[in-house]
């Protein structure tokens, strides 16, 4: 077994241990030691980062009672050798940590709100309440948990046999955990069992921002980050809501009006654009109709190639085209890294599309099929696609 120091003590940062294992691993080694003060990922809270005699330590896990360090350094068994915990990982973490406690605490005691869920991802920290709580008690939480953080009150650590947890007035409870407990409480606060490091006060959290709330599986996620986590944060989207305020030149503060009515511009020129594509489109089957030659069983091959075409336009004049009695249709047209195409009958028309995707296929090395009365596929562009294009052209009126 390891010795845990960090739980004694998450300010230590450095310890000297002994090398019980090293192994080879995917990538470099699994080292385990006889004491450590790097937290292995567990209880939603993310791994501690770095260094064994200097070698990175990139992962730490607790297997089967094994704390095991995936490190880029291989050590003689029975080595000593100086661990060394990336201090900035490591309070980023705890500030997470904590500031989910104080959270938790803000929800259940305002709101009577359950945490049943704890995830610490890299910028991302989420809690799973057993309720719905709308924005504004969210943020009637946000205040209680900030106001506890700025107090910064005390955090202590102590270790009770689980029949005596029942007489704390803790959050929450987990009747399946027996023995000697580790319970994390906060003064006048949270108090809770759990694995994780926390700092020896609240003050240390600095700041804890919600983020994002959301419905989820019948109660509400909410998103949040703390600390160092939580400046960044603000001033990446302080950055967001300037360069926009730039770009549409109006006060940060009229952003969203300044986007709403962009909003109701871009569908007024996306009303305009689809009429004249519309129209454009009536005049092209109007030429079609006139200059399509007809094949040995009289149908009528109307063709269209575009380039640049945008899909859902060239769906539009496939249709018109197919609702042509007595006709062989193809679309063909490049869009973006694409080389799309569609063939159909009219109503009445003689043909089969299955041989037509089967050649189109063939000449442009891409992708389709359908059946008799309809068929489609793509191809990736490639420069001589027109030519390609040509020759399925010429295919069609033989």
């Amino acid at each position: 077994m390891t010795e845990k120091l960090y739980e004694r003590d998450s300010d230590l940062t450095t310890c000297e241990a002994t090398v019980l294992e090293c192994e080879p691993a995917p990538d470099g080694f699994a080292v385990v030691l006889d004491r450590t003060v790097l937290f292995p990922e567990g209880g939603g809270q993310l791994s501690d980062t770095g260094t064994i005699n200097g070698a990175i330590v990139k992962h730490v896990r607790e297997t089967k009672g094994k704390i095991v360090h995936e490190c880029a350094g291989e050590f003689p068994v029975g080595g000593r050798v100086t661990v060394q915990v990336n201090w900035t990982d490591r309070l980023d973490h705890m500030q997470q940590h904590c500031g989910e406690h104080i959270l938790s605490f803000a929800f259940w005691k305002l709101f009577n709100a359950n945490n049943v869920g704890f995830h610490m991802n890299e910028r991302m920290v989420t809690i799973d309440l057993d309720k719905e709580v709308t924005m504004e008690e969210a943020f009637r939480a946000e205040d209680l948990a900030n106001r506890q953080v700025w107090e910064n009150r005390p955090v202590t650590v102590s270790y009770v046999p689980h029949t005596e947890v029942n007489k704390l007035p803790m959050r929450k409870k987990n009747e399946k955990l027996t023995g000697i407990l580790r319970v994390v409480a906060v003064q006048d606060g949270d108090i809770c069992t759990c694995c994780g490091t926390h700092p020896t006060a609240t003050g240390v959290v600095g700041l804890i921002k919600i983020t994002k709330i959301e419905k989820h599986k019948g109660g509400t996620r909410v998103e949040f980050l703390c600390g160092r986590w939580a400046l960044e944060d603000a001033r990446k989207k302080m950055q967001c809501i300037q360069d926009a305020s730039n770009m549409l030149s109006t006060k940060e503060e009229k952003v969203c009006e300044g986007i709403g009515r962009l909003e109701e511009e871009i569908a007024g020129l996306k009303e305009k654009l689809r009429a004249a594509v519309g129209q454009l489109q009536e005049n092209e089957i109007k030429t079609l109709l006139q200059e399509a030659p007809v094949n040995a069983a009289g149908c009528k091959i109307m063709i269209s190639v575009k380039d640049g075409y945008e899909p859902k336009n060239a769906k539009t004049l496939f249709g018109k085209l197919t609702d042509i009695p007595n006709t062989v249709v193809a679309v063909i047209y490049h869009s973006g890294e694409r080389v799309n195409y569609m063939f159909g009958l009219g109503e009445g028309a003689e043909g089969d599309c299955r041989t037509v995707i089967a050649k189109a296929n063939e000449l442009f090395g891409g992708k389709g099929g359908g059946k008799k009365e309809s068929a489609q596929g793509g191809a990736p562009y490639a420069e001589d696609w027109k030519e390609k294009a040509e020759q399925m052209i010429a295919f069609l009126r033989e």
